[in-house]
């Protein structure tokens, strides 16, 4: 048999229904007890929790049983077996679930049906065997049949089927392992998820292939979500509008700060450069007077010295004096009288010097 941990067939002597050697791969789903080639025949002994703890017997696992209802199986169901799994060194987990009519009568109806609550158990990695239609209160006959060691549940009072507690007697022969239930997370939880956002789920439906019939809605009701969905539609179209036009409007602000950053840098640059050229200090300046100072030289000529060396004379003659020779702007004479007049002034002036 190809079963969630497969076994050799070596039969062991004092209890023949389990098996000797445990593979620890997980490869195929769990097995139902009903299906299982392990008849439980042979004698089993009863343990204490102290013993189980310890580890013994060496030669055969602890048999924990747990049993539920496991509707819309969830992680609270799977904390719980993992719980149970591990409650002791070298476990062997039994999972009874009831049936729809055990469970229809004593608590109510389920999302789930019986087929599909086995089935998802068979998947959980920390279980070994499934038993189905398992029953609602535990009977000495039923832990003989699978050679139950201990019972795990949570050890809150489970009143039902006109008991207060429905695991009294099973506490009462110390049989009883507790575990503890997950709080935020049960399947009447995820109901009352369901049903406060019926719209919701009803519309998501809708949009997604189901019939107003196969959701038990009505014309009125089909026909109000069908338009809720389109105004839906309508409001994601405008916000991924609006989305675009902001990621639009940001692209374009970052090109613009882009284009004034690279203005402001060659503004400060042709800036620098117009100072250092045209600046109080800057090279032009200097180049004009450069130029400046030459045209004037080439247009003003060098004067000569204001007199000039006295050459040495024999005292027996006077020195001669000195004259300084200015430009005299001469214009020609308007009439021969004007030019008699000159001619006699200059003779004046010569005879005085002499």
């Amino acid at each position: 048999m190809v079963g969630h941990q497969e076994c050799t067939v070596e039969e062991d002597t004092r209890d023949n229904c389990t098996p000797k050697f445990w593979r620890k791969t997980l490869t195929a789903p769990a097995p139902f007890a009903d299906e299982t080639s392990c008849q439980c025949q042979a004698p089993h002994e009863k343990l204490t929790i102290a013993q189980a703890r310890l580890g013994t017997p060496v030669d055969r696992p602890v048999r924990v049983y747990a049993d539920g209802i496991f509707d819309l199986f969830h992680s609270g169901h799977a904390r719980a077996l993992m719980q149970a799994k591990t409650l002791f060194p070298n476990s062997y987990l039994l999972v009874g679930v009831c049936s729809d009519d055990l469970t229809h009568k004593f608590k109510g109806f389920t999302v789930m049906n019986e087929a599909e609550r086995y089935e998802a158990l068979r998947h959980c990695r920390y279980v070994d065997e499934v038993i189905r239609d398992a029953p609602w209160t535990l009977t000495p006959e039923f832990l003989e049949k699978h050679k139950i060691d201990f019972v795990a549940h949570d050890d809150i009072p489970y009143s039902s089927a006109g008991s207060d507690d429905v695991y009294k007697h099973i506490k009462e022969a110390g049989m009883f392992v507790p575990t503890q239930r997950t709080e935020g997370i049960s399947t009447s939880d995820i109901i009352t998820r369901i049903v406060r956002d019926y719209d919701v789920y009803a519309r998501r439906n809708l949009q997604r292939g189901y019939t107003a019939k196969e959701l038990n809605v009505s014309f009125i009701n089909e026909k109000k979500y069908r338009f809720q969905n389109q105004v839906d539609k309508m409001k994601e179209k405008v916000k991924n509008v609006e989305e675009r036009s902001k990621e639009f409007v940001n692209r374009v602000e970052e090109k613009s700060h882009d284009l004034i950053q690279k203005w402001e840098e060659k503004s400060r640059e042709f800036i620098g450069n117009f100072l250092e050229l045209f600046g109080p200090d800057g090279a032009w300046k200097q180049m004009f007077q450069e130029r400046s100072s030459r045209m004037l030289q080439a247009l003003s000529p060098k004067q000569s010295p204001m007199s000039s060396p006295t050459r040495s004379r024999s005292p027996s003659r006077s020195p001669s004096p000195t004259f300084a020779w200015l430009p005299i702007k001469t214009s020609p004479p308007s009439s021969p009288k004007a030019a008699s007049a000159s001619i006699s002034s200059l003779s004046e002036v010569d005879e005085d010097e002499k």
